[in-house]
């Protein structure tokens, strides 16, 4: 039984959706590793940028876009945001999400009740070294990368999954994770979803449980209003 399974029993119903997750059902694709202007110039560039960076985050991109990224990007000491919703404390989010989008607040609450769902309270990760923390339990395991997939959605769009493979630690710790955070070059996360599992291939192909990490740092309210900017 992978750890995903017994920490964070994930279902299987819908795929992600708007605000922080993706949409689905997808497919892999083949995947390799692979200025001194004017102020009007500067100004162009810089909006032309954003732009850029926003499409990405919606997940419309080039594959000459995607490139490798190291563990480092997600170095940190991260919460799970599962807690949160379940004390209320995220339901001001779920309701600017049914003021824009085509659900209920309960109906986003539940969806999101799915996609959050996990026992993994924390992680941290440090070096090669991730450390997932259960009841304050930890499990830890060392990764190396193993690449990235590329999935496609019903819509469209795509989102890159950056794979590492556990190369030793602990028995219990999955031995395969991959992150997804909107991001497709090197850059620091700020923020992830998470997939782990023994099984590559079946890690990959889940699209139902995403289990959500955001710095400990971070309060409940500035997690919420970081949900609401997105």
């Amino acid at each position: 039984m992978t750890l995903q399974k017994t920490l964070a029993s994930p279902l299987y119903l819908l795929a992600l959706g708007a605000g922080l997750a993706l949409s689905a059902p997808a497919y892999a694709e083949t995947a390799s590793k692979t200025k001194n202007e004017s102020h009007s110039h500067d100004h162009d560039h810089a909006h032309d940028h954003d732009h850029a960076k926003e499409d990405i985050y919606k997940g419309y991109f080039d594959d000459e876009q995607i490139k490798d990224r190291p563990l480092s990007d997600w170095a940190g000491d991260w919460q799970s945001v599962f807690p949160l919703l379940q004390q209320g404390t995220l339901d001001s989010v779920m309701q600017h999400k049914a003021e824009k989008g085509d659900k209920t607040a309960q109906e986003y609450k539940a969806y999101y009740e799915v996609g959050y769902a996990t026992d993994v309270d924390r992680i941290t990760i440090e070096g090669d070294a991730v450390t997932f923390f259960r009841a304050g339990d930890p499990v830890q395991g060392r990764y190396a990368s193993d690449g990235y997939e590329v999935l496609t959605y019903e819509k469209g769009n795509r989102g890159v999954r950056y794979v590492f493979a556990k190369e030793g630690g602990d028995a219990e710790a999955p031995a395969y994770i991959q992150f997804s955070d909107h991001i497709i070059a090197p850059e620091k996360a700020d923020h992830y979803h998470l997939y782990w599992g023994d099984d590559r291939a079946e890690v990959l192909a889940e699209l139902t449980n995403w289990p959500t990490y955001f710095p400990t740092s971070m309060s409940a309210a500035d997690i919420a209003a970081d949900m609401q900017a997105h």
